[in-house]
């Protein structure tokens, strides 16, 4: 019954998921109390309440933080936890990047795995449930808007709204997840005052809006020199000769007789898995080291850099290379500014379920103690989550999957961050399927419809798995 509901609402659900990727939901800044993370991201959490409503859903937006969508009745709540806002589009897109275009049986779209395609697959979900079946306890999908910056939107849930008895999150991977890394944002700076009165100087960078836990598709940077003592065509050809040798994508531009841009370029991806991606800052910065030494200006930030980050095994060069169930510590440079005279580096460090944080920090420290005019600090930290395969929930979530799917996968670790660790009793579930490339955070990020729709299914499975567990 609740498969041939969810099939016979196809096309809405299709059609209602393409509405709501081509909203641009990404953070902006907003004067408007209602609106704390922007009009756009707003925009996509009315339209989804909206949604919910003409289907017969209780409904709250909280505050213009975040929103709920409930219904069913009982003491116990079960909590499915999604977000609707999304990273920034990127570039060289083969569809533009909100228009939900269709092709090849997938929907193309930022946002469509990550997470409004999950989102909507849950809603649909509760739908079927709601109108096929009884439940003894309330259902509540909860509806986060600041999941891919600081997560102020689930915090001020927590403060002012009922917490889930239980609960899912549909942001990572089928089977289950049953741990989740610790994540770090950090940076390393220092005060590049001085600049002023050196030949060759950074003027000015530009990231392009890159969120920190992705790897930066571009980067550039603005030179200035001292044009009594460097020759231009001189820098141009030294810098030309450094590129050519390391084989990395880098643009020359000269804009006057003092002033030149280097524009570097990458492969974008999740910071969970920098490996996957091709990162256009760290290659900046190598070039920048480089040619900075040739004519003798030291940049104690970049001499870090370079001697114990941009090496394949820069965990052995901290002191801090570890490896358990959850995976390999990573680390994605996803910032480069230079803001009020501070030259600084940001990193977002994905840390194995077993390891302290505080290691992390203390061999950071211990390194940039090594440089005068080098500091290191912690901006953010986020908890690991790390249940037992025989939990109950994980045992639960990966029984129904197995079941709608024929299969007998086991739960698995994951390096990315989900609300799930934001609640007690609550675990990443789907939506994205083994063998399925992970496109979150990427260039040409889909949801294939078939999976749409057979996520939706197991969801509604799982709704009436955990109404049933005691």
């Amino acid at each position: 019954m609740l498969d041939n509901y969810i099939e016979s609402h196809k096309d809405e659900l299709i059609q209602q998921t393409q509405k709501l990727i081509q909203i641009p939901s990404v953070i902006s800044p907003s004067t408007n109390s209602k609106e704390p993370f922007g009009s756009a991201i707003n925009d996509a959490l009315e339209y989804v309440l909206n949604i919910a409503k003409d289907f017969g859903f209780r409904t709250k937006n909280v505050d213009g933080y975040c929103g709920y969508i409930e219904f069913g009745d009982g003491d116990e709540l079960i909590g499915i936890i999604g977000h609707l806002d999304v990273v920034p589009e990127g570039d060289n897109w083969t569809f533009p990047p909100f228009s939900a275009t269709i092709s090849d049986g997938k929907i193309y779209g930022r946002g469509s795995i990550d997470d409004k395609g999950p989102v909507m697959s849950a809603l649909y979900a509760m739908r079927a449930v709601m109108e096929t079946c009884h439940v003894h306890k309330r259902v509540r999908l909860i509806l986060g808007l600041n999941e891919e910056n600081d997560w102020k939107c689930i915090e001020y849930y927590k403060k002012h709204e009922e917490l889930p008895t239980v609960a899912f999150s549909p942001d990572a991977d089928f089977p289950c997840i049953y741990a989740e890394k610790s994540i770090v944002t950090s940076y390393v700076k220092m005060d590049y005052s001085n600049s002023r009165f050196s030949d060759l100087q950074i003027k000015e960078i530009d990231c392009y809006d890159n969120a920190i836990n992705v790897v930066p598709k571009m980067c550039s940077v603005i030179l200035k020199i001292n044009a009594n003592n460097i020759v231009m065509s001189d820098l141009i050809s030294q810098i030309k000769e450094i590129i050519n040798a390391k084989d990395f994508e880098i643009d020359i531009y000269k804009i006057d007789f003092e002033n030149i841009k280097l524009t570097s370029y990458g492969v974008s991806a999740h910071a969970a898995h920098p490996d996957l991606g091709v990162n256009a800052i760290s290659r900046l910065i190598v070039v920048l080291h480089q040619i900075f030494n040739f004519y003798h200006i030291k940049i104690d930030l970049f001499d870090f850099f370079c001697k114990f980050i941009n090496t394949q095994y820069w965990g052995e060069s901290l002191g801090i290379a570890c490896e358990d169930e959850s995976g390999k510590l990573t680390l994605n440079v996803g910032d480069f500014c230079l803001n009020d005279d501070v030259l600084q580096i940001g990193f977002n460090i994905r840390i194995p379920v077993t390891v302290s944080t505080t290691n992390i920090g203390n061999a950071f420290l211990k390194h940039t103690s090594r440089y005068v005019n080098v500091d290191f600090d912690t901006i953010s930290y986020k908890e690991a989550l790390h249940l037992s395969k025989n939990d109950k929930l994980v045992q639960a979530l990966c029984k129904v999957y197995n079941e709608e799917t024929n299969s007998s996968l086991e739960p698995i670790a994951i390096g990315g961050a989900t609300f799930a660790r934001a609640f007690d009793n609550c675990i990443s579930f789907g939506a994205n399927f083994p063998e399925v490339p992970d496109m979150c955070h990427q260039t040409d990020e889909f949801i294939d419809i078939k999976h749409l729709l057979l996520s939706c299914k197991i969801y509604a499975k799982a709704i009436l798995a955990l109404d049933a567990m005691g």
